[in-house]
């Protein structure tokens, strides 16, 4: 990772804290649009998908504001998809209600990961790449991106509370974009020598054994 390229530089009006403050806008837009859905939705399961948004729109209002982000257009675009598509997913029937109860336990169990890694981030929390502080303690210890994996058995539970062609193709198209938004703050952090370090110690980026 350190051969990467330096990312360039804003010019003009579009520094890092603007589009800080643009990112957490949008975050809270999507958010209250879901918020709607799942309202109106006749899902009893569906506040589910409120917990991970949640605390997604949480951490992006409360983090800390930093020099060191990404201004790069192609990250930022996967960013937005990662971040956007999963607020997008439709609460709809379950026609596989034999399934209900490993659905539940990975959407509750996924909660748990991430949000156990967002209170281990605290302000440092961001959805665009960006160095925010290098942490290795808490479920760091375990894998490099503890918030990834969460969302993905979140996602996956979701998928087996709510299955639907459109649900498959949102996360589909979600999880290209999200491991993509990975690897690009990968290449951004690579410049720090403690996270080079971290990367030493702790292996997998996601899951153990296999990414």
């Amino acid at each position: 990772m350190s051969d990467t390229l330096p990312a360039p530089r804003p010019s003009g009006w579009l520094t890092p804290r603007r589009l800080d403050r643009l990112e957490q806008i949008a975050i809270l837009i999507l958010w209250v649009f879901l918020v709607e859905r799942v309202w109106t939705s006749t899902n009893p399961l569906a506040p589910l998908l409120l917990i991970a948004e949640t605390t997604v729109m949480f951490f992006v209002l409360i983090r800390r504001p930093t020099e060191a982000i990404s201004v790069r257009p192609g990250d930022w675009m996967l960013a937005i998809t990662a971040t956007a598509l999963p607020m997008m997913v439709m609460p709809g029937p379950n026609p596989w209600p034999q399934f209900a109860s490993l659905g539940v336990a990975l959407v509750l169990s996924g909660n748990l990961f991430q949000i156990w890694a967002k209170f281990s981030l605290r302000r440092s929390f961001g959805v665009a790449p960006a160095n925010r502080g290098v942490k290795v303690s808490g479920p760091y210890r375990l894998v490099r991106h503890p918030m990834y994996a969460g969302y993905f058995a979140t996602h996956l539970g979701i998928m087996l509370l709510m299955p639907s062609l459109i649900n498959l193709v949102i996360y589909a198209l979600s999880w290209w974009a999200q491991i993509l938004r990975l690897l690009a703050e990968e290449r951004l952090l690579g410049k720090d020598p403690a996270y080079l370090e971290f990367s030493k110690t702790t292996r997998w980026r996601m899951l153990p054994g296999v990414f």
